[in-house]
């Protein structure tokens, strides 16, 4: 296998001169059905790299894998396991950096022996790209296949298709003669509930008929997909998009991006979308593709063996990943384009064609929308994170499939009789970006027209509100209160949920509201100095479509934080290129105000809820302090767990990973001396012993254990000793206890350290861990680090 003889050379960082392995993340693809409860106390132990005190470990088997090395003396076989990581561990970076090093040169090296080592260095040379490639046609396959779906079964809520039960509403009504403009959503083939059930289809009956059949499927969407999570699928659940950063950083959260996650993850989407609760699928599709692209990643070597170049992305993006990323979303965007899952030949879902250019005046209403959008994701961040944390805490949390069946009853009891609330929430988005022109019949087009304007500059000038404009707009008050409302309690529940739809709901309703008023404010008070210049009397001035578009926006701006992301998010989804300084006036303006709360977007609040060890690259770190301020242990503390390079026994060392619970142990030459000569990993230590007492005669608990390049010369009536310099990391990443934290803070951010040790003048002194740098990073910002980690 291509792990033969990995780091021989002396250049890499470690000195693991015989370490092969296969990533046991394989089981990645079949570990779906462990659950992850942070509320017990053995999650700190987890999140540390640890295993319970007293606890025993077990030798996992990484797959197959063959070496010619050697990692104990006098044994030929690889020990399975040794180099790889357990579940809620972090990865060495550099390590697996290293090991793609030497595996490219080694390649390298053979390909010119024959025509078969060439193949296999063009094959190793273009997996990247066949990565690429079947992520993003299984990608846009999923997508427009969840798109399709969730339609359907959102309509079947309301009735059913007779003439072909597979299509849509707005699909069967397509091929039928007998459909009206202004009632272009009725056809004979489309049939209500109410209709099929009692034979009604207007009147009082009807309305409660169709009003129960919509809260039934409503709750058994709910509760089949709450089931199906609970049931085969645990990591289906919420966006993902946290757990997503949290493992692009290097942690391994094993079964999260499995194929069973997939599955459930593809199919409950469509269950919890089409139920109508507050919760979009943009977010959880993120997780989708993740999950594609880490069951196809284990079909080539280059990246099922090592788990850095599996998330490349994360603490630095290489041109060639940029490249590849670019091609995936353009092998996506095609299959997404032949499947056409939207019906309108585009690949955007709200496509907006405005004839009106934007004003300079208007900078002020899309300052304000942004202000409001500030406002809601500060205030949604807070609210969200209470509730999820009260969900922790309490009992409540114990019975996720009654809060999903709660939550669901009152969404559709409270949203069937509003129209705007009852919609699907893309296509109320659809229709509030919309501009009104002279094929709309909502009822916030129902202007009334004005024959006396002096001049037409375009065919529909702005005119007068209607009374179905007014009533539509205390519709949409009533459809925001409830919006934002419902959305504060859904985002979390144990089902798919995405935040991008119902923040960009909330957002386009608000920017509605303000662009009819802005509008009717310029109509009858076109003489004001601020309208004077550019709106005359019946000009075309005012686009409301325009912001609930800046709208939308500016509230997800408010609740994720992103700035330029998002601007190119809004241009994917409506195609208004034009309309550019709008939406960045928007962005940054809700950005600041939300900022004037609290620096984090929603995303990194349930990371910091779920106790997740993520360093924020976009956290400063402008304290004081010093290493040997955070490092480990402090004066109150036991002494530092260690082990010396030549005069422990096999005993001592089990002992010591029995009564405690680190992931590794600094070498030091002696206890007097405490010169650092490397650190071994307790999980090596662990394999490696059991495997020696199973296949090296002679190895007993009363061996002396060698790290040391030679071994000391011991009484002749001694047991064999044990030599684990093989598995000893020579070159652990160091810094001296006057080192700002700053500094250190920053390297563990660009290198992805596990641990760092820290020494004055070459002597030992103490460890830091991305654990304690997380906690001391919160109370330095005023908090309780044990309420806030890993909990």
């Amino acid at each position: 296998m291509e792990s033969e003889q990995l780091f021989h050379r002396g250049y890499c960082r470690n000195s693991y001169n015989s370490i092969t392995s296969v990533s046991s993340d394989e089981e990645l693809l079949d570990g779906a059905g462990v659950i992850m409860d942070f509320q017990t106390s053995e999650d700190d132990n987890l999140l540390d790299g640890d295993t319970a005190v007293g606890t025993h470990y077990t030798m996992t088997n990484g797959g197959s894998i063959s070496s010619s090395t050697h990692l104990l003396d006098l044994l030929d076989e690889p020990i399975p396991g040794v180099g790889t990581y357990d579940d809620f561990h972090t990865i060495d970076w550099v390590r697996e950096k290293c090991k793609d090093r030497e595996r490219h040169r080694r390649i390298n090296s053979k390909k010119k022996e024959s025509a078969w080592e060439m193949t296999k260095s063009l094959y190793d040379a273009w997996s990247g790209w066949l990565v690429v490639t079947l992520t993003g046609l299984a990608s846009g396959a999923l997508a427009g296949l969840i798109d399709i779906a969730a339609d359907w079964m959102t309509d079947l809520k309301e009735g059913i298709c007779l003439s072909a039960l597979w299509y849509n509403h707005e699909q069967c009504c397509w091929g039928s003669n007998e459909t009206t403009f202004e009632e272009r959503d009725k056809c004979p083939q489309w049939k209500t509930w109410a209709e099929l059930i009692i034979g009604q289809a207007e009147g009082p009956g009807s309305y409660i008929m169709n009003y129960m059949m919509y809260i039934f499927w409503a709750l058994s969407f709910a509760f089949l997909a709450v089931s199906l999570v609970k049931v085969f699928a645990p990591y289906a659940c919420g966006s993902g998009i946290p757990e997503i950063k949290t493992i692009l950083s290097g942690f391994i959260i094993r079964g999260y991006l499995g194929k069973w996650t997939l599955m459930i993850k593809t199919i409950t989407l469509v269950l919890a979308v089409a139920s109508g609760l507050s919760l979009g699928k943009e977010g959880p599709l993120v997780h989708v593709a993740c999950c594609c692209g880490n069951i196809f990643s284990y079909l080539f070597p280059k990246y099922s063996t090592n788990e850095a170049k599996k998330r490349e992305v994360s603490y630095y993006f290489p041109l060639k990943t940029l490249w590849r990323s670019f091609f995936a979303a353009l092998v996506a965007a095609f299959v997404l384009r032949s499947i056409n899952p939207f019906g309108n030949s585009r690949l955007v879902l709200f496509y907006v064609e405005y004839h009106t250019p934007w004003y300079l005046f208007e900078l002020f209403p899309f300052i304000l929308l942004g202000v409001f959008g500030g406002l809601w994701g500060a205030f949604f961040i807070r609210a969200n994170i209470a509730w999820c944390r009260r969900r922790k805490s309490t009992k409540f949390g114990k019975y996720p499939v009654l809060e999903v069946i709660v939550v669901a009853a009152i969404t559709a009891v409270v949203a069937f009789p509003n129209p705007y609330t009852r919609l699907n929430t893309s296509e109320l988005i659809k229709e509030l970006f919309t501009d009104c022109g002279p094929l709309e019949s909502s009822s916030l087009c129902d202007y009334r027209s004005d024959m006396n304007a002096s001049k037409i500059v375009d065919d529909i000038p702005d005119r007068p509100a209607g009374l179905g404009v007014y009533s539509a707009i205390w519709q949409l008050c009533l459809a925001l209160i409830f919006k934002i409302i419902m959305t504060v309690f859904t985002f979390g529940i144990k089902v798919p949920s995405g935040l991008f739809i119902p923040s960009m709901a909330i957002g386009a309703i608000a920017g509605r509201i303000v662009g009819i008023a802005v509008e009717q404010l310029a109509y009858y008070h076109h003489d004001w100095f601020i309208f004077k210049e550019w709106c005359e009397v019946g000009a075309d001035c005012i686009t409301p479509g325009l912001y609930a578009m800046v709208g939308a926006a500016a509230c997800l701006g408010g609740v994720t934080r992103m700035t330029v992301s998002l601007v190119v998010i809004v241009f994917e989804l409506t195609g208004g290129l034009e309309y550019i300084v709008p939406l960045m006036a928007a962005v940054m303006t809700s950005k600041w105000v939300g900022d004037a709360f609290g620096r984090e977007g929603i995303y990194e609040a349930h990371i910091r809820l779920n106790g997740y060890p993520f360093l924020d690259a976009k956290e400063e770190f402008t304290h004081t302090t010093l290493a040997a301020d955070v490092m480990r242990p402090r004066r109150s503390d036991p002494p530092l767990a260690v082990l010396t390079q030549d005069n422990m026994t096999v005993d001592d060392i089990e002992s010591m990973i029995n009564e405690t619970s680190y992931n590794g142990f600094p070498v030091i030459m002696s206890r007097e001396s405490q010169r650092l000569v490397g650190f071994a990993l307790r999980r090596d230590l662990t394999i490696a012993i059991e495997s020696a007492r199973k296949k090296q005669e002679g190895i007993v608990g009363s061996s002396r254990v060698c790290f040391a390049q030679h071994t000391p010369s011991l009484p002749a009536e001694s047991p064999r000793p044990l030599k684990l310099r093989s598995i000893l990391d020579m070159s652990p990443f160091t810094v001296t206890d006057h080192t700002p934290m700053e500094i250190v803070v920053d390297i563990f951010r660009k290198l992805g350290l596990r641990q760092c040790l820290v020494t004055h003048n070459g002597r030992l002194l103490g460890i830091i861990t991305k654990k304690d740098i997380l906690r001391h990073m919160a109370q330095t910002a005023n908090q309780d680090p044990a309420s806030i980690m890993f909990n």
